[in-house]
């Protein structure tokens, strides 16, 4: 299939109305993959995320629901159209505003032994079900199983690749740690996570509103290995109304969530590339804030952040655009800035 003209279409899953109250309660048999879903005023991009996981075989794939939006019940209809076709728990939750504390309560009453997070705007792409069916079943005791993602227009076109800094299979620890120190690069519909592991590194912090899950898949690689899937499944969905759009819009407020999960995790890269790895990642923090700062019209910054990287000399240069996926994530954002759409 052409990924790039993909879409869902929404009215051809949407069934009439129908009383999830009792959703999630299929049965004893026990589901392997619980997907947690945290919405907020999600009607807009909520019915073609659903449609795509609908696409999907989901036999033994358990939905938990959790909005804290008062959209006038729009995006519980939204899912009362797809609970014919997917086993959907909703949840109201208006106590819990934060998808850090909704996807914490989600893994902590997931039914099955691995997890997965889908956001109100992104997408799975044909296929991602079977892919991480064959990836447990290949490693079943991996804690954390990533893959290359896709970025999606707000329309829902593909629009470009967001390949990861790893080869297909096992990754050692301290690669994973070196390169992902750098920067998070994995987009958040790509991960599966065995629950016992998120459970026993503590889960998110929910004090990261942009780097929760940055967070957590560090803190998951010091329970456990790695592994990295071949198949491009998922589309992380670029918009304006999106929170790290809009939360890297606020001034200051990008810096300290980086440099708080560097300096959290910095201690466990290999000591003898230590210094390098530092020098790398707080370049990448200079550029993740001067891009912020860019986007509200200040691009003063972008200058400051270059000669930061170009002192890193040519040979740690290439490896910071190898491992922070750079060019995979600002190309797709300055097309949708240069038409406007973002």
């Amino acid at each position: 299939m052409n990924m790039s003209a993909h879409r869902f279409n929404f009215a051809e899953f949407a069934a009439a109305p129908l009383n999830i109250a009792a959703l999630g309660n299929s049965g004893p048999t026990r589901p392997w993959l619980t997907v947690v879903m945290p919405v907020h005023h999600g009607e807009h991009f909520l019915p073609a995320t659903l449609a795509s996981a609908a696409a999907q075989q989901t036999d033994g794939v358990e939905f938990l629901i959790y909005n804290s939006g008062d959209d006038g019940g729009a995006s519980r209809r939204i899912a009362e159209g797809f609970a014919g076709h997917l086993d959907i728990k909703w949840c109201e939750t208006p106590e819990l505003p934060s998808w850090t504390a909704k996807t914490n309560l989600g893994v902590r009453e997931a039914r099955a032994e691995h997890v997965a997070m889908l956001h109100q705007d992104d997408l799975w792409l044909p296929g991602h079900l079977a892919a991480i069916r064959r990836a447990i079943a290949g490693n079943p005791d991996v804690v954390l199983s990533v893959a290359p993602s896709r970025f999606a227009h707000p329309d829902g076109h593909m629009m470009g690749h967001w390949n990861l800094p790893f080869r297909p299979g096992l990754v050692s620890t301290d690669d994973f740690l070196s390169t992902l120190l750098v920067q998070s690069s994995i987009a958040i519909p790509s991960p599966v996570a065995r629950r016992d592991a998120w459970l026993a590194a503590g889960g998110m912090d929910e004090d990261l509103w942009f780097t929760a899950d940055w967070d957590i898949y560090l803190k998951l690689a010091a329970e456990g290995r790695v592994a990295v899937r071949s198949e491009t499944t998922t589309a992380f969905r670029l918009h304006r109304g999106s929170l790290t759009m809009t939360g890297s819009r606020r001034p200051g407020s990008l810096r300290p969530q980086l440099e708080q999960v560097l300096e959290r995790h910095l201690y466990r890269a290999p000591a003898h590339s230590r210094r390098r790895i530092e020098r790398r990642a707080r370049a990448s923090i200079e550029v993740n804030c001067a891009l912020a700062d860019a986007s509200c019209g200040h691009k003063g910054a972008l200058a400051n952040a270059a000669m930061r990287l170009l002192c890193l000399g040519p040979v740690e240069v290439m490896r910071y655009v190898r491992q922070s996926r750079i060019i995979d994530r600002v190309l797709p954002r300055l097309r949708l800035a240069l038409t406007g759409d973002l």
